[in-house]
């Protein structure tokens, strides 16, 4: 079965990245959510998209450069002109706890593509472990040697490899490297790379599905994991083709 997850929570219609889309995934009946993982000035780990805060909260700051009081000060959703309220960004203890309670998944991005936030992959392994949650998290990074780094660290955990562009023998790859998934964008999925991935094994975690004819390419595929912004209405989907 395909399992739906949440783009950063439920980025459709809420704040994403924000504790509120994460509950509104889980009620919509998701499996699981997918969001990044920055450190602040202070060495916190906090859930942002961007490195910069500019786009989500309309301060313009690096998620890096903030102490973790500043950045709990932020607004998210400034972006929805103030329909929810004021909606701060959440800390990753905050998620995981909320994931552990409800028997959550969830897809942790490292986002370590631009700065590399020394560290960052030991203290995510190191609250996982205090959460118990080495069973029910993949974690991913564009960043291939951050992914390398955590698996050296905690190999019991499921790794998959970001990626937006044409990569030829990508199974082969992600083998090579011991990673069990490719995570490519939807929009390069086809047959070729779908078989090559499967006859070496590989998981496959496709993002963003949005649109219809994505959720259905993706349920035809059997993708692993599925995230969208619109975990509802894949779900709804998933139910109608494969009464699941």
């Amino acid at each position: 079965m395909t399992l739906v997850y949440g783009h950063r929570g439920f980025s459709g219609i809420y704040p994403e990245n924000t504790m509120l889309a994460f509950e509104k995934a889980y009620e919509a009946g998701a499996d699981g959510i997918e969001f990044d993982v920055q450190l602040t000035k202070d060495g916190i780990p906090v859930i942002m998209h961007d490195e910069n805060t500019l786009r989500t909260t309309g301060q313009d700051f690096f998620v890096k450069d903030l102490s973790l009081e500043e950045f709990l000060r932020l607004d998210t959703g400034y972006v929805k002109s103030g329909r929810f309220g004021f909606t701060p960004p959440p800390t990753l203890r905050e998620v995981m706890a909320f994931c552990a309670e409800k028997n959550f998944r969830m897809n942790i991005e490292l986002k370590t593509g631009v700065f590399e936030y020394d560290g960052i992959e030991q203290i995510v392994a190191d609250m996982l472990k205090e959460f118990g949650l080495s069973e029910t998290v993949l974690v991913s990074s564009f960043n291939h040697f951050s992914v390398l780094r955590f698996r050296r660290i905690m190999p019991e955990v499921r790794v998959g490899l970001l990626e937006e562009s044409w990569v030829l023998n990508a199974g082969a790859y992600c083998k090579s490297l011991g990673a069990e998934d490719y995570n490519p964008t939807v929009c390069f999925l086809n047959d070729e790379t779908v078989a090559e991935l499967r006859a070496n094994g590989r998981g496959i975690n496709t993002w963003t599905v949005n649109s219809e004819e994505e959720m259905r390419r993706t349920l035809r595929y059997s993708v692993e994991i599925g995230i969208s912004n619109w975990p509802d209405r894949y779900l709804k989907l998933r139910r109608e083709l494969c009464g699941e």
